[in-house]
């Protein structure tokens, strides 16, 4: 077996990442590629999830893999507990930072799998943090615009400080995976 291409993950600043991701409607060959490679892209890096926006392809499709449980999503809808959960979060799209942000304790997440079969994934916690963040990943939300207003000039000032900030951005190349013809 060969080696599975890593994409290069796009970091904060790139437009892409806010960009509304669309919905999947082919359930192919090339949407089973996309899980492939996000799901090898978060391990290598390695992260908790990963979105397809954070490697340039703009579809709601994402990646988790949370203690010890790997998994993936398509077209997600989440219910969420009114109970809240208050820790550490980061992203590999702002790396190597981390801040403390507000989710919700529990989610029930609807969508679907890569072959087009409904999923229900229910989790609390790490896996609840995990859901919430790369759902806002495909609604073109990042998990510093969650933060609260103090939090928010924090994280804003460490991340022009840091190292890759202001570096160039990939190019953006046109996506091999269907996009209804929108350019995303």
């Amino acid at each position: 077996m060969g080696a599975v291409p890593i994409q290069p993950i796009r970091l904060f600043g790139d437009p892409v990442l806010r960009k509304p991701a669309i919905e999947v409607v082919d359930f192919d060959k090339e949407l089973r590629r996309l899980v492939e490679d996000l799901t090898d892209t978060m391990r290598d890096a390695p992260g908790a999830g990963l979105a397809a926006p954070q490697i340039g392809v703009g579809l709601r499709v994402f990646t988790w893999y949370v203690d010890g449980e790997l998994g993936h999503l398509v077209n997600p809808r989440l219910s969420l507990s009114s109970e809240t959960q208050h820790g550490p979060e980061g992203c590999l799209s702002i790396p190597d930072l981390s801040f403390d942000c507000t989710r919700a304790l529990s989610v029930v997440a609807h969508g679907f799998d890569m072959h087009g079969e409904p999923v229900v994934v229910e989790g609390s916690d790490l896996l609840a943090r995990a859901i919430q963040h790369e759902t806002d990943h495909l609604d073109g939300v990042l998990f510093v615009d969650r933060l609260d207003t103090q939090a928010r000039k924090a994280a804003m000032k460490a991340i022009r400080e840091a190292e890759w900030f202001g570096l160039e951005q990939p190019t953006v190349k046109v996506s091999p995976h269907a996009t209804n013809g929108l350019g995303f």
